[in-house]
């Protein structure tokens, strides 16, 4: 039987022994803490290198390698050198294997979940090739090296300064006067520093023992990439909302075994020198033992995705929410929000508001930022597209410098140029529009509304199409298309209408393609069919223009406006009590959500925004609805990962907020009313004298 022994700087709470067959050997293997004293461990070697086949020292590594310099640690070198008898192993290189392999481990089992993250290393050198892998997903790495080591009141924030500091930091440890490293003034400001980059981190790498000191304030929520955790530990980041622990130590033989212990037991077994070891020999050993990574849920699972999405200003109004402004706006010359207006569309973008409390009933929860720029809807649209897309690539490197994982579009941001296409070009992280949902909340919404009017007859079977008369205003638009694409499935006649006639033409066979049976009516304005329509989706980007008159529509017709800014203003809803007006469809969002008002109910969000939503959720960070072209397809497939993950249409809201129950009623009891109206206004068929005179016999009988 050979013995292998593990002499380690932690405490010795955690010392185990046990004897296990390993790699076709009996081995007999312990653990011995020596509670961070150098030179106890230093004795134990000495010992121990007289009575062990080979011999592990924990918590301390003789080298590091930082790009393509290699530097020596004196105090690993030091232990190491201790014992020159029998084989002696930090375990570093396999801690490498292990620790890169539980990082990859993670991204592949739950899938993309390192993209983007904000990753904080207490020590980047001693980590340089975790990092390097880090730096395959995530562009924020950040590291603790020159403040923990220099005191140094700044982190370093990429490979190169990395690289850079590493170069040099042995020639200024040596130089530091030990009133900056020892001053407990400097240590408390180095604390800090370290507390706050804790805090905006999204993933800490450091050793375990040292978060020890730390509370709620700077774990909560946070991924801990480590090594060697115990039970204890685990009980210790639980209390302080850690949401998961990855352990690149495998459990084997009833404990936790280090990567100096395990790297020592094989040497023993393999009866080789360390050096002998290759990389293919801990390939085998790892496949063939069945070694993985444990990923540890302190709490349960609970997965956090990170999202941002863009808005703007839809009027000068939208700027007296800013106090200074709105008092200024009383005393003001009425050219005085002019001059806001113009100015706000150059100001760089800024968070406007973080939003929390997401969580989809998969137990997967979601966190985001809106991120305003400050155009509104008419200096957009003055500008040339390059004007808007630099402002949208400055918002895109708040929303990743944030963590954010995917970044959506809104209102008229989605519009400019290319509809997102160039923007998704040149962002560093995925971009989507959200018309995909916007269209499927529109009809989902029109739905809703025309089951709760209940003006239209049911179908008498299933797949039977509705009998009623639909119009699509902007049918050749991104969403306007999808909409009448879902319509001719469903209603018995679609009325198309958009001022791009070529388009239109194209649209039609397109849809016909698809499905052959469609009733389809194509014209260049609404003129002529809207009196007969039971529904009418507006999805325009007419900003301001007239897009219908409100006086021709039929009573009891549902109108839902898609477009941002609104094509019927609230003056022009007014007019038509007896006419359902409702704003496309904004969704309930699932679980606690802490927001900003953006002009919603609690809870509720835009479609489009929702579309970022559901993405982040699902884990989809990729460029999903971009470009004028919407694939109906993805309006159907984010519609279904909707419903996975707990979206509800929310209360139908019109120009003055939800409507309840009684409006709904009251709508329906004056469209009945009306239609009554016309009816008996109607002009009768004149009467001949035949029936004149079979009218006055009828009466004599």
């Amino acid at each position: 039987m050979k013995r292998v022994v593990g002499i380690s700087l932690g405490t010795d709470a955690q010392d185990f022994a046990f004897k296990a067959r390993f790699l076709g050997r009996q081995l007999d293997v312990r653990r011995i803490g020596t509670n961070h004293s150098v030179e106890r461990a230093e004795k134990l070697l000495r010992h121990w290198e007289y009575h062990a086949d080979a011999i592990g020292v924990g918590v301390a590594r003789e080298a590091y390698t930082v790009g393509s310099q290699r530097f020596v640690d004196e105090e690993g070198a030091r232990l190491t050198a201790a014992v020159t008898r029998v084989p002696v192993t930090t375990g570093a290189r396999l801690g490498d294997i292990l620790q890169e392999w539980a990082l990859r481990h993670v991204q592949a089992k739950l899938g993309n979940y390192f993209n983007n993250a904000r990753v904080l290393f207490f020590s980047g050198v001693a980590n340089y090739k975790l990092a390097q892998s880090f730096a395959e997903y995530t562009p924020n790495l950040e590291f603790a090296d020159a403040l923990l080591q220099l005191g140094v009141p700044k982190m370093l924030t990429s490979l190169e300064g990395l690289e850079l500091y590493a170069s040099g930091a042995h020639y200024v440890t040596d130089r530091v006067p030990d009133l900056v490293t020892d001053n407990a003034v400097a240590r408390e400001w180095q604390r800090f520093v370290l507390r706050r980059a804790m805090r905006d981190a999204t993933v800490i790498v450091a050793p375990i023992h040292e978060l020890d000191a730390f509370g709620a304030e700077e774990l909560a929520g946070k991924t801990i990439l480590t090594s060697t955790v115990s039970e204890a530990r685990i009980a210790h980041l639980k209390a302080r909302g850690v949401n998961l622990v990855i352990d690149g130590a495998p459990s084997l033989f009833g404990h936790v075994l280090g990567p100096s212990v395990l790297d020592a037991m094989i040497i023993a077994a393999l009866g080789k020198e360390p050096d002998d070891i290759l990389e293919d020999d801990y390939l085998g050993i790892i496949t063939g033992q069945g070694i993985e990574p444990r990923m540890i849920w302190p709490r349960g699972f609970r997965r956090v995705n990170r999202w941002a999405f863009v808005i703007h200003p839809l009027s000068q109004e939208y700027f007296k929410n800013v106090k200074p402004i709105e008092l200024l706006s009383h005393v003001s010359p009425p050219a005085f929000l002019d001059v806001v207006e113009k100015a706000m569309a150059y100001a760089p973008p800024f968070v406007y508001s973080r939003v929390t409390g997401i969580k989809s009933p998969t137990g997967v929860e979601s966190e985001g930022w809106l991120i305003s720029v400050g155009g509104t809807p008419k200096e957009i649209m003055s500008h040339g597209p390059e004007f808007t897309y630099k402002r949208l690539l400055e918002a895109a490197r708040v929303a990743r410098s944030l963590g954010a994982q995917i970044m959506g579009l809104g209102a008229f941001t989605k519009v400019v140029g290319d509809a997102g296409l160039t923007v998704a070009r040149r962002a560093s992280i995925p971009i989507t529009t959200g018309n995909s949902y916007s269209a499927s909340g529109a009809l989902w919404a029109a739905h809703d509304a025309m089951r709760r009017l209940g003006l239209v007859s049911p179908a008498a079977t299933k797949g039977q199409r509705l009998k009623f008369k639909a119009m699509v205003v902007g049918a050749t638009g991104s969403i306007g298309s999808v909409c009448a694409r879902l319509l001719a499935m469903v209603a018995e006649e679609v009325y198309m209408v958009s001022p791009e006639t070529a388009k239109l033409l194209s649209l039609k066979g397109s849809i016909l393609k698809e499905t052959p049976d469609a009733k389809l009516f194509l014209s260049s304005s609404t003129d002529r069919d809207i009196a007969g329509m039971d529904m009418i989706v507006t999805a325009t980007s007419g900003a301001g223009k007239k897009i219908l008159d409100i006086m021709k529509v039929k009573p009891g017709c549902v109108i839902t406006d898609v477009a941002r800014p609104l094509d019927l203003p609230a003056e022009e809803v007014a007019r038509r009590p007896d006419v359902l007006v409702i704003e496309s469809g904004e969704i309930q969002l699932p679980g606690k959500v802490s927001m900003k008002n953006i002009g919603l109910p609690k809870g509720v969000a835009y479609a489009c925004l929702a579309e970022t939503i559901v993405l982040a959720l699902e884990g989809r960070f990729e460029n999903f609805t971009v470009g004028r072209n919407i694939e109906w397809e993805k309006v159907r497939e984010i519609y279904r990962l909707g419903l996975k993950h707990g979206m509800k249409l929310a209360a139908i809201s019109g120009v003055n907020g939800p409507f309840t129950d009684a409006d709904i009623r009251r709508v329906r009891k004056l469209a009945l009313a009306a239609r009554a109206r016309m009816e008996a206004a109607r002009p009768r068929p004149a009467r001949t004298r035949a029936s004149r005179g079979r009218m006055a016999v009828g009466k004599k009988r």
